[in-house]
């Protein structure tokens, strides 16, 4: 007696029949074949080697710094501020020089003679402040003209120094920042906490530190650039404590020159 074949053919084989779909598995889907999914995003630009930042903001801001310590009433000026300003000019003008557009290039000499720079003008700053908060504190005659002149060019050129600094030790520099030689930040911006909110392309750059260092002199206190490391924390203190003590006393004499 002949047995009745089985829905779609008793002789067809498990390994002839089409596969069928499941949850886990597409219909066009092979066993054992992998689907490729979505291409994953690139990496933030300050986590990874990019072209390098220009040269020319912190060059201008660096001969408007040279160009404040000029105007100093002398009482507030270094003794030798025109041999300092000279060095720094020549300093500036030869790191422009050497690496003219993109801040690409691992220099010893370099990176020397831009951290030279920026000792420089914090010396020479530092110097000025300390002079002016003897002639304050000491009462010694001194025109408004003179106060206003001073304690704003001491203020501002502190806000200079101090953005160098942060701009040329956060992770190693801006040429070393380029490329991404260093992975732990030693200041975290907001575009580095929330990447999805910021163009894949972002990274710090020099106009990021000026912003940091005129928030430090003006609220005295991080604002939305968070400082990691230790150096960066006490760099800040050190900026804040000069920026309220120049602001105080200033701000005192000059109420007292008004009356």
């Amino acid at each position: 007696m002949q047995q009745p074949s089985n829905e779609g053919g008793a002789g067809e084989s498990a390994a002839q029949r089409p596969a069928e779909s499941g949850p886990g598995q597409p219909v066009d889907q092979q066993p054992g074949q992998s689907v490729a999914g979505p291409p994953e995003p690139p990496a933030p630009a300050w986590q990874r080697r990019t072209r390098g930042e220009h040269r020319w903001p912190e060059a201008i801001i660096v001969a408007v710094a040279i160009g404040l310590q000029l105007t100093l009433p002398d009482a507030m000026a270094p003794g030798q501020r025109h041999l300092l300003a000279a060095l720094e000019g020549v300093l500036l003008v030869g790191l422009v020089v050497a690496n003219p557009y993109r801040l690409d290039r691992e220099s010893m000499v370099l990176r020397t003679g831009g951290l030279l720079l920026t000792g420089l003008i914090g010396l020479s700053n530092g110097w000025s402040a300390v002079l002016l908060v003897a002639e304050l504190v000491l009462g010694r005659p001194i025109s408004p003209a003179d106060l206003l002149t001073a304690g704003g060019a001491v203020w501002v050129t502190n806000v200079i120094a101090f953005a160098l600094i942060y701009w040329e030790l956060d992770r190693g520099g801006p040429a070393a920042r380029a490329a991404a030689l260093r992975d732990y930040p030693d200041f975290l911006f907001a575009q580095m906490q929330s990447p999805e909110l910021a163009d894949p392309d972002w990274e710090p750059t020099f106009v990021d530190y000026l912003y940091l260092s005129f928030t430090n002199s003006t609220a005295f206190s991080p604002t939305d650039v968070l400082p990691l490391s230790r150096w960066a924390k006490m760099i800040m203190m050190v900026q804040s404590g000069v920026a309220l003590v120049v602001v105080v006393l200033v701000v005192a004499r000059a109420v007292n020159v008004l009356a």
